[in-house]
C-alpha cells in the first residue's frame, strides 16, 4: 500500500469541511483541476471513495466521514503543535461531543456533565439517539463519548469499545405521598395500578422477575421506554412506578412522590463508552476519572 500523503490528506480535509471545491481551490491558490486530481490520488492510494457528488455539492461517503474524523485529529493536533512552537503554549479550550441514549435519565445525564459546566475552558454538545446510531457515530469519531444504560460487548468484527461502568442506581417502587404502602412487596399491592418501563427494558425485566417470584400480576395502566415520560406519568397519574430514584429526585424533594421501597438486588447501570483513539481530549479523561472515582467511593 502507498504511504499516506499528508499533503493530499490536507486538501481532502479542507474540501470536506467546506463542501465546495471551487472555494477551497481559490483559498489555497491552486487550480480546481489540480485540487481535484490530488484528492483523486488520495482516493486511489486509500482504495476508497471519499466523496459523491449531489447536484453541485460534494457529499462525504461513509468512508469519507471516517477519514475526515482522523484528519480532524491530525490537523487539530498540528495546529496545537504550531501554537506551542510559536507561543510556548497549547490551546486550552476543548469541545466534547457526547451521544446519549434516547431514553436515558435526564437527571443522570445532568449529573454526569455537571463538572463540565464548572469548567470555562470546556464546551460540549449532547445528542440523543438509539444505540445503533450512537455506536456508529462513536466509530466514525462523530462522538467523543456515549452514555447508555446498556453494556456494549466487543467482537472480532467490531471496533474496540471501552465500556466503563460509571454509576448504578437502585430501582425503587415510587408513588404518591398520600397513599404510601408500608408493607413489603407484594403485600398490600393487590389493588394498585402501575406505570412501567416497556417490556424490552432491563428495568421491566427485573421487575417482572420479582413479580414472578411472588406470583404477582401487576395491573399495568401505561408503559413507555422514555424515562422522561415515565417521570411525568409517575408524577401525574396517581399510579405506582418502578424506576431509579434519581429519575424523580425533584418530585421527591418537592413532596409530590416518595419511595415506597427499593427492589432487592435490582439496579439500573450506567455506562460511558469510548473507542480506541490516539488522541483523547484531556477534559474527557479528567471527566471519566472523576466519575469513576466518585462511583467507587459510594459503592
Amino acid at each position: 500500500m502507498s504511504r499516506l500523503n499528508y499533503h493530499h490528506l490536507y486538501y481532502f480535509w479542507r474540501v470536506a469541511l467546506s463542501g465546495n471545491l471551487t472555494q477551497v481551490a481559490k483559498s489555497l491558490h491552486v487550480s480546481q483541476s489540480a485540487l481535484s486530481a490530488q484528492i483523486k490520488q488520495l482516493e486511489h492510494n486509500l482504495d476508497i471513495q471519499l466523496f459523491e457528488r449531489v447536484g453541485r455539492q460534494l457529499k462525504l461517503t461513509p468512508e469519507g466521514s471516517k477519514v475526515l474524523s482522523y484528519a480532524d485529529d491530525i490537523f487539530k493536533k498540528g495546529d496545537e503543535l504550531e501554537l506551542f512552537l510559536k507561543k510556548g503554549a497549547v490551546e486550552t479550550n476543548q469541545h466534547l461531543s457526547i451521544g446519549v441514549l434516547t431514553n436515558l435519565s435526564r437527571n443522570f445525564i445532568e449529573h454526569f456533565v455537571s463538572p463540565l459546566l464548572a469548567n470555562s475552558n470546556v464546551s460540549f454538545s449532547l445528542s440523543a439517539d438509539n444505540i445503533s446510531n450512537l455506536l456508529n457515530g462513536l466509530a466514525s469519531h462523530e462522538y467523543d463519548l456515549v452514555l447508555t444504560n446498556v453494556a456494549v460487548g466487543t467482537t472480532a468484527n467490531d471496533p474496540k469499545w471501552h465500556s466503563q461502568l460509571v454509576s448504578r442506581q437502585p430501582l425503587a417502587i415510587v408513588g404518591p405521598t398520600d397513599s404510601i404502602i408500608s408493607n413489603k412487596f407484594p403485600t398490600g399491592y393487590e389493588s394498585t395500578r402501575w406505570v412501567l418501563p416497556s417490556k424490552h427494558t432491563e428495568i421491566r425485566k427485573l421487575f417482572n422477575a420479582l413479580c414472578a417470584t411472588w406470583q404477582y400480576t401487576p395491573d399495568v395502566q401505561a408503559e413507555t421506554d422514555d424515562m422522561a415520560m415515565l417521570r411525568l406519568l409517575a408524577r401525574d397519574s396517581g399510579a405506582l412506578a418502578v424506576l431509579p430514584e434519581v429519575v424523580v429526585k425533584d418530585e421527591i424533594a418537592q413532596g409530590k412522590l416518595c419511595v415506597y421501597q427499593e427492589l432487592p438486588n435490582a439496579y439500573e447501570h450506567f455506562y460511558a463508552i469510548t473507542i480506541d483513539k490516539k488522541f483523547l481530549p484531556s477534559s474527557l479523561i479528567a471527566l471519566l476519572q472523576q466519575q469513576i472515582q466518585g462511583f467507587s467511593e459510594v459503592k
